[in-house]
Parts: C-alpha cells; structure tokens; sequence
C-alpha cells in the first residue's frame, strides 16, 4: 500500500469505527445492561467478523478491479463523495441514538450472533466498500492492500468495542449534552472528511 494512505486510512478506520452505529449502540446497551464481562463474546464477535469480512469482500472485489480498473475508479469516486455526505451529516447531527434497554434484556448477544451481524450491517457495508474501493491503488498488488486495510481496522476495533462498552451510558450521556455532541461530531466529520481530502490532494 502506498505510505501516502497509510495516514489517511488510519483516520478514516478511527471515525468509521467510533463514530454511532449498530455495532456501537448495540455494545453499549449491553455494555449498561450485562457490565463488561458479559460482553466479551460480543466484543469478540465484532472483532473477528468485521475484519473477516473486509478480507473476503475485499480478496473478491480484487479479481473484479484486476479485470476491469475502470470500476474500480468509479467506486472510488462514489465511495469519496458518500464519505463526504456522510461527513456532513455526522458534523449536523442533533442527537445520537439512545440504545433501548429492551433490545437487549433477556441475554447479552454471543460471539456467533455478532460476527454474523456485520453481514447484514448497512455501516459494515459501507465501510468494507469504502475502504477498498478508497484506500487501495490498482497499480499495486491488492492482496497486500486488504490484507492492510483489515489489520487496521482489526486493531482499531478492540479499542473501539472497548470503548463503547466500558463507557457505555456514559457516552450516551455525554452527548446528550449539546456542547459535548457538537465537539464529538465535528471532529469525527472532520476526521472522515480529511480522510477522503487526503487521497486527492496527494
């Protein structure tokens, strides 16, 4: 992978996996309800199977950008221009979802549960397709360029489960507060947004 998007892959891994999201809330609701221990499996099932996925999407998309760079270019422009989008929404956001404790009351989600959940999670998506389609340099060998993209995130997601869990309503209640949600929010879209910025600019 080019050391140009080392940097910039770093900061978008940071804003997309701390910033709200199904994964997030979910693991801070169980984080409030079961305490930390009873989270591991979940924290260990978004671990494992968001950076699993990023592996295979990303090894599958491969052989398609191999055969045709032109799609490759196309995402890359659409991946941007939504990264951005999504920027502006994170900067303008006026509150954060608050995870429900009746979501989950019975019993905290397993390790099989979650990592089957990002496969069927919208912001798993986008992320998995941003990153390649963003982050990676046809001109290169992209096996080593995934294979790089899910060491990242693999790593910032044990910070950013961590997180989410231990903080749990605490988080919530931080940003309930305009002053703290506003500070949240304009770092992580400015995050995101240099991100994207940084591609062209280099």
């Amino acid at each position: 992978m080019p050391y140009q998007l080392w940097l910039p892959l770093l900061l978008f891994a940071v804003a997309g996996s701390l910033t709200p999201g199904p994964n997030n809330i979910m693991l801070a609701a169980s984080g409030v309800n079961y305490g930390f221990r009873r989270t591991i499996p979940h924290m260990a099932g978004v671990c494992i199977g968001f950076p699993l996925m990023i592996l295979a999407v990303g090894m599958g998309i491969s052989r398609i950008f191999e055969e045709a760079p032109a799609i490759h270019t196309a995402l890359k422009l659409m991946g941007s221009a939504y990264l951005l989008w999504l920027a502006w929404r994170v900067a303008t956001a006026e509150q954060t979802p608050k995870p429900s404790p009746d979501e989950t009351r019975n019993r905290p989600i397993s390790f099989l549960q979650a990592a089957a959940f990002q496969w069927v999670n919208p912001k798993a998506w986008i992320l998995v397709l941003s990153a390649i389609s963003t982050y990676t340099d046809i001109d290169r060998a992209l096996l080593p360029q995934v294979i790089a993209i899910t060491a990242i995130f693999a790593v910032i997601s044990i910070f950013s489960v961590m997180i989410w869990t231990m903080l749990g309503v605490g988080i919530a209640q931080a940003l309930k507060e305009p002053r703290s949600r506003r500070i949240f929010n304009v770092t992580m879209a400015a995050a995101l947004a240099i991100s994207v910025l940084w591609i062209f600019v280099e």
